[in-house]
């Protein structure tokens, strides 16, 4: 029995001895000042443009379709007129239907590379933790406020942006080609 009771002991001062790591760090920093979130945000820009000029296209004709009607509703008969007002109704409607479709899977892709970059950061951070010897990683913002005081010295929010961007850049495929400078002549060709 008295061993039992010793070994218990044992078990409680060695548990209590365990020392917890804890540190905070700032998320919409880090989101702002990741590379794969600045990429992202890039992509999203330029694909949003991209639909835009896709949808101006389509607007153009129909809009030069009105200006016509305008100019020449006066000398059509009431049921041309009609006929005419309905096909451009009609075709407004599609081309309103195609904008919300534009925009909505604009933002269902925006969505799941948000989703993505939440995921890699989280699985970063993860092994981030375990390789420092963090108990705890704790993120906060100005919207959640989940870390109310902290010790300037436990946020680690500059750290792991830094150690985040560099596994960003070992993994991001070369996009760049070497681009020939001016100082260089060009090859002759034969």
């Amino acid at each position: 029995m008295k061993k039992l009771v010793g070994a218990l002991a044992l078990v409680f001062i060695l548990a209590s001895c365990t020392q917890v790591k804890i540190a905070h760090v700032d998320v919409e920093e880090i989101l702002k000042e990741y590379k794969g979130s600045k990429k992202a945000e890039e992509e999203m820009k330029a694909q949003s443009e991209q639909m835009a000029n896709e949808l101006d296209q389509l607007a153009i004709p129909f809009q030069q379709k009105v200006q016509e009607y305008q100019q020449n509703s006066q000398s059509l008969s009431n049921s041309d007129r009609q006929a005419k007002e309905q096909e451009l109704m009609q075709e407004q409607q599609m081309i309103q239907q195609r904008q919300q479709m534009a925009q909505q899977q604009v933002q269902a892709e925006g969505q799941k590379k948000i989703d993505k970059i939440n995921e890699d950061i989280e699985a970063f951070l993860e092994g981030y933790a375990k390789s420092k010897g963090y108990t705890y990683i704790l993120g906060t913002s100005e919207q959640t406020k989940s870390v109310l005081y902290g010790q300037e010295s436990l946020n680690i929010t500059a750290e792991v942006i830094e150690a985040l961007n560099t596994d960003y850049d070992s993994k991001e495929p070369e996009t760049t080609s070497e681009v020939q400078t001016e100082s260089e002549e060009p090859a002759p060709v034969n």
